[in-house]
């Protein structure tokens, strides 16, 4: 029994030296991404940063299945009517299928305007993937499907607005509508900052220094005030879709300088490298250089630039948005449905018309946890566990 127990002593430390060698070795063999990846998945604010993203993107690419009605449906029986939860047990009772209560509408004495209040006394029970209103998913799809609904009447998960309209509906359209600006706004900075920034570190000199003038003129002129004068530039005949490209071609257009510095300042540090002077060697043209051998030696540094870029935009859409300057109605953006938020009415009988500032507190809390577990995750000083 004693010669089993030392043989399985002796082999205890040989087992977990080959352990340890089969990380070291899956650690030096893996790919930068890879390396990326095991660090990434440690920071658990991130990961969480990253699931509230992808939510969020989700809701707003499929907004019309997930909204129960339009944007611009009213409700002429629930005016300013307060958020109703569904619940399992009321004072009437359990039960096993989700219900809310009703609407009841009544005037005020005094301003004889319609108000909504909760009816403890009736149950609608809520129901799922049922038909609703028609609508064309991705613009290509005729359907009526929507993921929730009630057997009898309507349902306002956040209350509605002073037109009866929705607010949950109007929240789930405008996630989309502000996170696609966002993403087109970073998408054409981005490719902005690679191209004029990858110029400026490759080859240097005059050309260099013009466009470093030119990154420092944009950056040092006053975005508001740009934003205001450019957008009060838009024709009054123009349609939603053209004021959104346009905001979006704004929004990229001032957004690139940051980026396009960081870019150069890796070129030029790095364009005298070994592997610079072979490609130069064999022919390769800057462009490819550039392209194919510059650039992707620090990517996962231009990713995490890329989503700290994010927040910026979105808050600058809201903000646009919020003060009448940026998209404009029928369209949603949750800029525009602040715009509800302004007045002491609203403020004093309708709180929940600043839920959507809920939605871009968290996108912008999540943009910047993630961006933080991304810079850590593509740091190559970090010592991977995994």
């Amino acid at each position: 029994m004693s010669d089993l127990a030392t043989t399985i002593d002796d082999r205890a430390p040989a087992d977990s030296r080959t352990a340890s060698s089969a990380r070291a070795l899956k650690y030096y063999t893996a790919s930068q991404w890879q390396l990326v990846w095991w660090r990434f998945r440690r920071h658990s604010a991130a990961m969480v940063g990253a699931v509230i993203l992808i939510t969020f993107a989700l809701v707003g690419l499929f907004a019309d299945f997930v909204a129960p009605y339009g944007p611009t449906t009213r409700d002429r029986d629930a005016i300013m009517a307060p958020p109703t939860l569904p619940m399992f047990i009321d004072h009437n009772g359990f039960s096993w299928r989700p219900f809310i209560h009703g609407i009841k509408t009544e005037r005020d004495p005094v301003t004889l305007r319609k108000i909504a209040h909760v009816d403890p006394e009736t149950r609608r029970y809520l129901q799922f993937f049922v038909e609703g209103e028609r609508y064309r998913l991705f613009g290509v799809f005729d359907s009526r499907l929507r993921l929730f609904g009630l057997d009898d009447g309507k349902i306002h998960l956040f209350g509605t607005d002073d037109l009866g309209r929705d607010l949950f509906s109007r929240t789930m359209y405008a996630t989309g509508t502000s996170l696609s600006i966002g993403a087109l706004g970073v998408i054409v900075a981005f490719v902005l900052a690679l191209v004029i920034g990858g110029i400026a570190g490759y080859f240097g000199g005059w050309i260099d220094y013009l466009i470093q003038r030119l990154t420092e003129v944009v950056r040092v002129v006053p975005v508001i005030p740009l934003y205001m004068g450019l957008a009060a530039m838009f024709p009054r005949e123009w349609t939603n879709i053209q004021v959104y490209f346009a905001m979006t071609l704004i929004f990229g257009l001032v957004g690139w300088p940051t980026l396009a510095r960081r870019v150069r300042s890796h070129l030029l540090s790095q364009r005298t490298e070994d592997y610079v002077l072979a490609a130069r060697l064999s022919g390769a043209s800057p462009g490819r250089i550039i392209a194919r051998h510059l650039l992707p030696s620090f990517t996962s540094y231009i990713i995490v630039d890329l989503v700290i870029s994010f927040p910026y935009m979105i808050l600058s859409e809201t903000a646009l948005s919020f003060i009448g300057l940026g998209l404009r109605p029928p369209s949603v953006s949750w800029g525009i449905l602040l715009q509800d938020a302004q007045n002491i009415r609203a403020i004093e009988q309708a709180p929940w018309v600043f839920i959507p500032a809920a939605f871009v507190v968290i996108a912008v809390l999540a943009f910047t946890i993630l961006g933080d577990g991304l810079r850590d995750a593509a740091d190559p000083y970090s010592v991977s566990k995994s």
